[in-house]
């Protein structure tokens, strides 16, 4: 009897790997698609109505006409900056759910986003800052103590995916406290704040888009290259140690990640809760458990949620608007108690 050749019997698992990308990479592309789509829709639709050839015209052939002006310096800023806060949430979220091995780990939830909004909104209040350039150092400082604080709470290496959740929903709502507190103490802060502190995109500019944009640009590279070592570190910490992952070097560079990503997002929008709960665990759903691909595609899809609610928003109360962290807590709500009440979940 004559055996088949090693690599004739291996072939058939080298295909299927090759199919398993080929339709990976293909759904990548279905999903740059859509975002397009949706890039597309945040510029072309608003509480304003306005013709498609006003909105061309707006974009390519820029006189200082009122739609225009809505175009150009409005709308496009605006979707600029969904497209970037959108791409840093949800890349936080995949590395912060790798990072702890908590499925229901995410910046609002953890209350990350929290901790950046009551730094802004103490530098705002007691220190008298009042632009973006100001005030997002304080963002990054309050995201980055507040993820030290809920790992410590949540019992740092025995922490479990319930007992991080609450200790994030503690901190979330003592941080909120604090900051309705501020808020109803100082009226300028008040004015500054209403808007901003539900998650909003209305108040977006270029010069916003160019401030924030080095943070998540940094933050967005370093959590691209911490795939391999994070889907080492998913098999248990001794097999990454044998597979030759820093384990040391991996935390801490995904701690610098999520503070980098969620500080600059929190500070431009406020904190918009949801996105980087949800998005993960869809890109999983497609791609299965490699943090490359997971990584990508949160990447992508990420903005298309933000986007899309951005628009929902803008239509469902015209003339006025309503602000995108409230469409993505709509929408993530039911989400959230579904992965809880989900068996694997229950058991935890």
């Amino acid at each position: 009897m004559v055996e088949s050749p090693p690599e004739q019997s291996a072939a058939p698992g080298a295909a299927a790997i090759r199919k398993r990308h080929a339709a990976r990479a293909a759904g990548l592309l279905a999903a740059l698609a859509v975002l397009a789509l949706v890039l597309v829709a945040s510029i072309a639709v608003g509480a304003k109505q306005m013709p498609l050839d006003e909105v061309w015209h707006g974009l390519f052939h820029y006189s200082g006409t009122t739609s225009d002006v809505v175009v150009r310096d409005l709308r496009v800023p605006r979707t600029l900056l969904g497209l970037m806060v959108g791409l840093g949430l949800g890349l936080s979220g995949a590395v912060m759910q790798a990072l702890t091995r908590n499925p229901l780990a995410e910046p609002g939830i953890l209350g990350v986003n929290a901790g950046a909004a009551a730094a802004v909104v103490s530098a705002i209040s007691f220190l008298g800052a009042s632009t973006l350039t100001e005030y997002v150092w304080f963002a990054l400082l309050g995201a980055a103590a507040v993820s030290v604080v809920v790992y410590v709470l949540g019992g740092s290496r025995s922490a479990t995916p319930v007992r991080l959740a609450l200790a994030g929903t503690a901190a979330s709502a003592a941080l909120v406290g604090y900051i309705n507190a501020v808020q109803l103490m100082d009226s300028k802060a008040l004015d500054k704040l209403r808007f901003w502190t539900v998650g909003s995109l209305a108040s977006a500019n270029m010069d916003t888009v160019r401030q924030v944009a080095p943070f998540l640009l940094a933050g967005a590279l370093l959590a691209a290259a911490l795939g391999r070592p994070l889907n080492a570190m998913s098999m248990g910490d001794d097999t990454a140690r044998a597979l030759g992952a820093n384990l040391t070097r991996t935390r801490i560079g995904a701690m610098v990640a999520i503070t980098l990503l969620c500080g600059a997002a929190t500070a431009a929008c406020g904190p918009i809760v949801f996105i980087g709960l949800m998005i993960p665990h869809l890109a999983r759903m497609i791609t299965g458990p490699d943090m490359r691909w997971v990584l990508a595609y949160s990447a992508v899809l990420s903005p298309v949620l933000l986007l899309g609610a951005d628009v929902v928003g803008r239509i469902v109360t015209r003339p006025a608007e309503l602000q995108v962290g409230i469409v993505t807590a709509l929408i993530g709500g039911p989400v959230f108690i579904y992965l809880v009440r989900r068996k694997r979940m229950a058991q935890l």
